[in-house]
């Protein structure tokens, strides 16, 4: 036997450094066509939901109210609606946690013979004033108003009192006095 059988000889690959063969870059070719739909991914983290936002409360009071300070914050007493507690029945406030425009509206029964002066007030500042002149005849009054609101703005009642006795009407058994507010528009949609 040869020896050229057992052993064979180590094959030599040469090696070329492609960068010396590389010219200088050409012009871009025209654009390929397009290939076919590739699979579908795998579905992407979850985005924030589009919530849409919700803002109401209808409340009242069922005990008559006669001034005794200069300012006097009207509380109520009954819950008609309150969605997510954003009015507070313990403060007598509407705390907004949602920015946007709201409408609001007031409504009470004067007293006969006595003067009727109430503010509504958003934070600490009255924007509204529901007034009745002192009269024999007892009435309804009303007062609506929009407001915009920032997050954190409160929106409450106070009695304002002068010389002349004030006071708002109620009864146990019936509601005279009532307080609403709502989302119309939140700032961001």
């Amino acid at each position: 036997m040869s020896s050229d059988s057992f052993y064979s000889m180590p094959r030599i690959r040469p090696t070329i450094d492609i960068t010396i063969l590389k010219g200088k870059e050409g012009e871009p070719g025209p654009r390929g066509h397009n290939g076919r739909k590739g699979q579908k991914g795998q579905a992407g983290p979850p985005g924030n939901s589009c919530k849409q936002h919700y803002v109401a409360f209808s409340i009242g009071r069922r005990k008559p109210l006669h001034s005794s300070d200069y300012y006097q914050h009207v509380t109520f007493d009954t819950e008609f609606v309150n969605l997510y507690k954003h009015f507070n029945m313990f403060t007598g406030r509407f705390f907004c946690y949602v920015p946007g425009i709201y409408f609001f509206n007031l409504n009470v029964h004067t007293w006969n013979y006595k003067e009727t002066y109430l503010h509504i007030m958003k934070n600490d500042n009255e924007v509204a004033i529901l007034y009745s002149q002192p009269s024999e005849r007892s009435i309804m009054q009303s007062q609506s108003l929009m407001l915009d609101l920032q997050e954190g703005d409160e929106v409450w009642v106070r009695m304002f009192k002068r010389e002349r006795e004030n006071a708002i009407y109620s009864e146990e058994s019936d509601i005279y006095i009532t307080f609403n507010g709502h989302l119309i528009k939140p700032a961001v949609e």
